[in-house]
């Protein structure tokens, strides 16, 4: 790479961290003096298998960018040392502002494939340049939301908690996730920078390191349950998980009477299903029935129902590596595409990709239950049947409304959730939801089709 480094660069506001050619298409369009007005779609084509809808995530993060992206002195002069751009272009970059409209719909809200999840309307460079970071943003918390809340669909009566910051693939991913999934319906996070961040509820225990330090298991228990009394849970696994629950027990009383409770037990290793069963019936002999069973260990909705089908007495779940990690579905297949320039609707014909041009809306119905029966994908300015779900959230790179706290966007989804039809909630893959396309928007493509020949 050529040039001096960029010191520092602040990750959240650059329009640096894109793909190269988002800059050299502008300089196509600088070049070409093409400014007039593009509509982008950022939508998801397909579902991943055996998924039955998404939550849309990470718009708060994404209007954030918008209103801040700007290139700092050094990276406009970075780009120079390329020597790829003309001065005459980079001087442009350095003014260059995001100025547009964003429509989208609530974080929280249920959509399904093709649905766009935001449309941007703005100068086609403006538009344009924006593109690989708002991917980046929607994408992923789109993704660890739409796992999450399958395992609050697994566990619905069980407290769930993140902890999956030290496996997550880097420090804003970890944080995000965090927020993707409280959002989703998680109690907290351990990420401790949520809370702060986010106004997330912060959850931690002990490692097996402040047992192994000790010389007496019995003794680690004791330190650490006088250093931290509040909330105390202690991690009985580092040896013999079931002679870990006895010596809590033996601990209990000398705790007791110095004011201190043990509010729960954690496990973290071996047959989650076994141990959560012997240790219950060790605590309860032990006069601790209201000390709680807390497990983690590679953990997932689809462990988490293993579990409680099995009868497993356990109270909560410390979700980490294959949430932040969506293991099992590690991306989702989703784009940012054009759908109108200079006021002529635009559409891509490739295969297996095509997409739908126009202003798009989509409409949803409810049956007499108040359950969603279908959506309409239809055009912003030709009315469908249902209840719009795209709104307009930014004018002129500005907000228009101030931002939703995430107990709101929390509640919203447990408001979708009560619609979703009852297959769909299942883990396992139910019919198809259906989403109609709009004859206006049918008719729309056709003409889109045969102007492009």
């Amino acid at each position: 790479m050529k040039g001096p480094a960029v010191a520092s660069a602040d990750v959240t506001s650059t329009p640096l961290l894109t793909d190269l050619y988002q800059l050299t298409m502008l300089h196509g369009y600088y070049a070409s003096g093409m400014e007039e007005i593009a509509v982008f779609d950022f939508f998801v084509r397909d579902l991943p298998p055996g998924r039955n809808f998404l939550v849309a995530a990470g718009l708060e993060q994404a209007l954030d960018f918008l209103e801040r992206a700007r290139f700092a002195p050094a990276e406009i002069e970075w780009l120079r040392t390329l020597n790829r751009f003309p001065d005459d272009f980079l001087d442009h970059l350095a003014g260059l502002r995001f100025r547009g409209a964003v429509h989208a719909v609530p974080e929280g809200t249920i959509l399904f494939p093709n649905e766009p999840l935001l449309r941007v309307t703005a100068p086609l460079p403006q538009a344009q340049l924006v593109e690989t970071r708002l991917i980046n943003l929607l994408h992923f918390q789109t993704l660890i939301a739409s796992k999450a809340v399958r395992c609050v669909l697994a566990a619905p009566d069980r407290l769930l908690v993140d902890f999956g910051l030290r496996r997550a693939h880097g420090a804003e991913a970890g944080l995000l996730a965090a927020r993707a999934s409280y959002l989703a319906g998680f109690a907290g996070t351990s990420t401790v920078l949520a809370g702060p961040a986010f106004g997330i509820p912060v959850y931690g225990t002990m490692a097996h390191s402040f047992v192994q330090a000790h010389d007496s298991e019995i003794q680690a228990f004791e330190d650490f349950a006088r250093a931290q009394p509040e909330g105390l849970v202690l991690l009985i696994d580092t040896y013999d998980t079931e002679r870990g629950a006895r010596r809590v027990v033996e601990l209990a009383p000398r705790l007791a009477r110095a004011g201190i409770r043990i509010r729960a037990v954690r496990l973290d290793s071996g047959d989650l299903a076994r141990h959560a069963r012997r240790v219950r019936a060790i605590l309860d002999e032990g006069g601790l029935a209201e000390t709680r069973i807390f497990c983690s260990g590679n953990l997932d909705e689809y462990a988490l129902r293993a579990l409680l089908a099995a009868g497993a007495p356990i109270d909560g779940f410390g979700v980490g590596t294959r949430l932040d990690t969506a293991s099992d579905a590690p991306y989702l297949d989703c784009a940012y595409k054009l759908a109108e320039y200079a006021g002529i609707p635009r559409r891509k014909r490739s295969e297996h990709k095509a997409t739908w041009p126009g202003r798009k809306q989509v409409y949803r119905e409810y049956d007499d239950r108040g359950r969603m029966r279908r959506d309409h994908l239809g055009l912003d300015e030709v009315a469908a049947p249902g209840r719009p779900l795209l709104e307009p959230v930014m004018e002129g790179g500005r907000r228009l409304f101030a931002r939703r706290p995430l107990a709101a966007l929390r509640q919203h989804l447990v408001e979708e959730l009560a619609r979703l039809p009852e297959p769909l909630r299942a883990l396992d893959p139910g019919p198809p939801y259906p989403v109609e396309i709009h004859p206006a928007l049918a008719k729309l493509a056709a003409e889109a089709d045969a102007r492009a020949g």
